[in-house]
């Protein structure tokens, strides 16, 4: 599917470029599919929209704030004896809206505008803030360590992390995802599925995220398409590698038709 034009980076513009932390976290996956999406205006296919962690995320957001209110810790805060509280800020609802506003920053260097939205912030009582992201999923063995954690949801936590540093305020290198998995050995459904709720730590390190800033720029400014191969995540694109073999066919089949 073909993006907005508006959305497209176009190199003799002098306005910034508006990048969402998705998008920086698609050059890190894979810099063609990132030209292809942001410059040629090609998106990668998307998957089904999970609404069912829509609505876990919806519910642990309300469970919270009830708690932010109150200024009380959650719970789960006490089990795991952390002693903090969820942060009370006017600007929470706004961080929180991913779509439309979200918390952002303009890196000069670049002329990028990087923004993303968070699902929780919250606050220990040196004021020190701590970055906490919801997840939820369905498996007979649930996350419980650093060592579950997708890549991408570890860059995501270190993106969130630079992006209220750059914003000023004191965030500690400890962030935590709320994690909840579904339980599939109950005797019934009877309407209601029932969850296992962990904390999982995770220490970030977000010192790649301006050389990152710096290598997109470059090339976005670019004329020529990276080319297939390894991406930084460590592995092969499968969109790439799809891409490649499905083009190789068609060329071929296309050739055999003009014989």
């Amino acid at each position: 599917m073909a993006s907005s034009r508006s959305n497209l980076f176009d190199p003799r513009s002098k306005e910034p470029f508006k990048l969402s932390r998705s998008k920086l976290d698609l050059f890190q996956e894979c810099p063609r599919c990132a030209y292809l999406d942001m410059r040629l205006g090609v998106k990668r296919p998307s998957g089904p929209s999970f609404t069912l962690n829509n609505a876990v995320d919806e519910l642990f957001k309300r469970e919270f704030d009830i708690h932010r209110a109150a200024g009380s810790p959650h719970p789960l805060m006490e089990h795991y004896g952390i002693d903090a509280v969820p942060f009370d800020d006017t600007k929470m609802e706004e961080w929180r809206d991913a779509l439309r506003r979200g918390i952002g920053t303009l890196h000069a260097p670049t002329n990028l505008f990087l923004r993303g939205g968070i699902d929780d912030v919250w606050q220990t009582p040196s004021g020190e803030l701590i970055i906490v992201d919801y997840k939820a999923t369905s498996k007979k063995e649930g996350p419980s360590s650093e060592e579950d954690l997708y890549d991408s949801y570890k860059r995501q936590m270190e993106i969130y992390q630079w992006l209220f540093r750059a914003n000023g305020y004191k965030v500690s290198p400890t962030g935590y995802f709320v994690y909840a998995n579904g339980r599939s050995d109950a005797k019934a459904f009877d309407g209601k599925l029932e969850f296992d709720v962990v904390l999982i730590t995770y220490t970030g390190n977000d010192s790649w995220v301006e050389p990152a800033l710096h290598r997109l720029k470059e090339m976005l400014m670019s004329e020529d398409i990276p080319p297939v191969g390894v991406a930084f995540g460590g592995g092969p694109c499968d969109y790439c590698t799809y891409r490649e073999a499905a083009g190789k066919k068609l060329q071929e089949i296309h050739k055999a038709k003009k014989k």
